[in-house]
Formats: structure tokens, C-alpha cells, sequence
């Protein structure tokens, strides 16, 4: 059963990296999910309908940090480079500059 993520045979994979595939896929989703709440909620005139996608969304958001710190445990630089940018104070671009230099 090959599936959209693998980009290589599945069977010839690590059960390792395929589970770090599906972490990436899921992490994917949730983003989009995240993003279609905020277009819902952008156009819906109920506001009862408005605070159960709201509910909703921060869920899908819930479940996109538990994706991303999942992989950051798992990729000692992508933990290193983003603590460089996240969270932080001054120009977005020049943390990110300044903490793709560490991990380089």
C-alpha cells in the first residue's frame, strides 16, 4: 500500500523515518485545518457557529505543537535553529538568519 507522503518505496524505509513521514503529514494537516477555521470564521455571520469553530481550531492548533515538538525531539537542529526564532523579540528574518548560522 504506497501512500503520498513517501516520496521513496515505503518497504525500503526505516520504521523510523516512516513514522517521521506521518508526524510531518499530520503536522501538514493540522496547519491546513488551522487555516480553514480561520477562513470559516472570517465569513460566518453566527456567532454560536463562530465560537465552536474557534473551539475547534485551537484543537487543530493543540495538536500542530504536539506534531512540531514532536519532530523537534527528534531533529537536535531544527530544535537549535528555532529557539533562534521563536518566541523572540526583533526582525523575524535576521533571528532566522542568525539561527540557521548556529546550526551551519
Amino acid at each position: 500500500m504506497g501512500f503520498d507522503q513517501y516520496h521513496e518505496p515505503p518497504e525500503e524505509l526505516s520504521q523510523e523515518i516512516r513514522t517521521f513521514a506521518r508526524m510531518i503529514t499530520s503536522l501538514i494537516e493540522e496547519a491546513e485545518a488551522i487555516s480553514w477555521y480561520e477562513q470559516r470564521m472570517s465569513v460566518e455571520k453566527d456567532k454560536s457557529a463562530k465560537a465552536i469553530m474557534a473551539n475547534a481550531q485551537k484543537e487543530e492548533f493543540k495538536h500542530f505543537g504536539m506534531n512540531l515538538e514532536f519532530l523537534l525531539r527528534k531533529k537536535v537542529a531544527w530544535r537549535t535553529e528555532l529557539q533562534g526564532i521563536l518566541f523572540t523579540k526583533g526582525d523575524i528574518v535576521k533571528r532566522g538568519e542568525a539561527a540557521e548560522k548556529k546550526v551551519d
